[in-house]
């Protein structure tokens, strides 16, 4: 009777320990379970502060350079010049629009694009405004408002990295009384170029993000002509020749940018 008694005390010892055991597992398994659950939550809350809408300040470096569709100064076409980067300069405010992997980023910029380019006049070529053989240089500095309106798709998206590419259309209005051509080495001096004020854009470009700093690459390709055209302008009291050249120089600016902005 005490080896059966001792056997049951035994055996009722062993069953409390086990049972303990399996409490104190199912307890280890509920905080385990709590604590995913939090972390899911808390990953949900960050995921709906990225869907907020971001307001954006940034600012870079730009390199223009001329596509030229007519160069010419009276029956004297220019096939053969030289484009020359300069370096600009831009500042823009953003605001930006997210839908999950996606958002919609409308911009307004200041920009001072230059370019320069270089010819040489023809040979055995002779008129009132360059002499043949002689080089000639055309620089300009632009200065416009821009306003692209960008549609941005998030390839890679890991709170707070990501990695864009953006797209869209941009207005652009080039201020005439800032902006300037230059025309160097020519005979006839006071020539000026007149700026079409209203110009469209195509920008595409590239976005490193890491919240709350990002990184753009962006090149602006422009769709119109945007020299209205190219007039002397002759000193008082002097009139025109009736042989002076009419000078045409029909071209767009292609824009390749570079900057650096934080998003709120």
């Amino acid at each position: 009777m005490k080896r059966l008694a001792a056997t049951l005390l035994l055996c009722l010892a062993t069953s409390y320990e086990l049972g303990a055991t399996s409490y104190e597992l199912q307890a280890n398994s509920y905080e385990l379970l709590t604590a995913g659950e939090e972390r899911e939550k808390d990953g949900d809350t960050a995921q709906r502060k990225e869907k907020v809408v971001n307001f954006g300040l940034k600012g870079g470096f730009t390199s223009s350079l001329f596509l030229v569709n007519d160069l010419s100064m009276g029956s004297v076409c220019m096939d053969e010049f030289q484009n020359k980067y300069r370096i600009g300069y831009f500042v823009s405010l953003f605001l930006r629009i997210n839908f999950g992997h996606y958002f919609l980023q409308p911009e307004a910029s200041y920009n001072v694009n230059r370019s320069s380019l270089t010819f040489i006049f023809p040979e055995n070529v002779n008129t009132s405004t360059a002499t043949a053989g002689q080089e000639v240089f055309i620089e300009t500095d632009i200065h416009s408002f821009d306003v692209p309106i960008l549609f941005g798709w998030n390839i890679i998206k890991e709170h707070p990295y990501s990695l864009a590419i953006v797209g869209g259309p941009k207005l652009r209005y080039i201020w005439g009384k800032k902006s300037k051509t230059n025309f160097n080495n020519l005979s006839r001096q006071q020539i000026s170029e007149q700026l079409r004020p209203f110009n469209l854009g195509l920008s595409v470009g590239v976005a490193v993000t890491i919240h709350p700093v990002f990184f753009d690459c962006r090149y602006d390709i422009g769709l119109n002509n945007i020299s209205k055209r190219v007039v002397y302008e002759f000193p008082e009291g002097a009139t025109a020749a009736g042989n002076e050249p009419h000078i045409r120089f029909a071209h767009r600016d292609n824009v390749l940018s570079f900057s650096l902005g934080i998003l709120f």
